[in-house]
């Protein structure tokens, strides 16, 4: 048994970032074309799509603002047009900003996280989902947090935003369900990545010791789960919110 995406074509915003640069590699090595999003890092977006041809697969790079509804239905048309159909969509992609307490959080801070997290949501799905109808099939992959179930002091911007997605991904799988279309969320924890390996920080005993695991997890891990996801493997899981992250948080029944 393997993971087999031949034949398939992934998107994934925010692919130029930490996670989003593994997961893209991870798909392609399952051997899935990849749509490459990215914001502002073109030098990197093209350094990435050059790794995953020399892998034999297919990859374009779209730029795009996924805060901007237009911008995301020209992307699936840009991706359309040169790789055809879409079958995975990983909603990677989120604003950063300074985080501080409520009394302290810039509005607008808000107004981002919801904009990056809800809105790319629904914009993906509206305009990716009904081509999935189409086909009776899909895979619709969002990247949470552990953060919005420890809802610790200073993340209320980030917790808002992802708890909102969550409600938007929660419902669109039983929208989508009767089509075959599986709607999931990846909820990471305190990953490492290729920044933690290049300032070798990847210890952090203080986070580690209340981790059930007792380490941080690394980015392959995370795109492992969402090469799953994406696959046949993962054909009758839907709705899910699936913490990788040690166990440092555990959704209750």
């Amino acid at each position: 048994m393997k993971i087999d995406l031949s034949n398939k074509t992934a998107l994934i915003t925010g692919a130029t970032g930490d996670l989003g640069r593994v997961m893209a590699r991870t798909l392609a090595s399952c051997g899935a074309n990849i749509v490459l999003h990215y914001n502002n890092n073109e030098t990197k977006a093209k350094e990435l799509q050059q790794e995953i041809t020399a892998m034999g697969r297919r990859a374009i790079i779209v730029q795009a603002d996924v805060t901007n509804e237009q911008q995301i239905y020209d992307m699936k048309d840009k991706a359309v047009q040169e790789l055809g159909h879409v079958d995975i969509v990983v909603a990677n992609a989120v604003i950063q900003y300074q985080w501080t307490s409520i009394l302290e959080q810039p509005v607008s801070d808000y107004v981002s996280q919801f904009e990056s997290c809800v809105m790319q949501s629904v914009y993906l799905a509206k305009a990716f989902v009904p081509a999935m109808i189409e086909r009776n099939g899909g895979r619709i992959i969002g990247i949470n947090t552990e953060c919005s179930m420890q809802n610790f002091a200073g993340q209320s911007a980030y917790t808002a935003g992802k708890r909102g997605m969550d409600g938007v991904y929660r419902v669109l799988a039983k929208e989508a369900g009767g089509h075959q279309i599986t709607v999931n969320q990846v909820a990471p924890g305190w990953t490492i990545s290729d920044r933690d390996r290049a300032k070798h920080t990847e210890e952090n005993s203080g986070y580690s010791q209340n981790v059930p695991l007792k380490r941080r997890g690394t980015d392959q891990e995370i795109a492992n789960t969402v090469a799953f996801l994406a696959s046949d493997l993962a054909s009758f899981i839907t709705g899910a919110y699936i913490p990788v992250n040690g166990g440092n948080v555990m959704p209750a029944i």
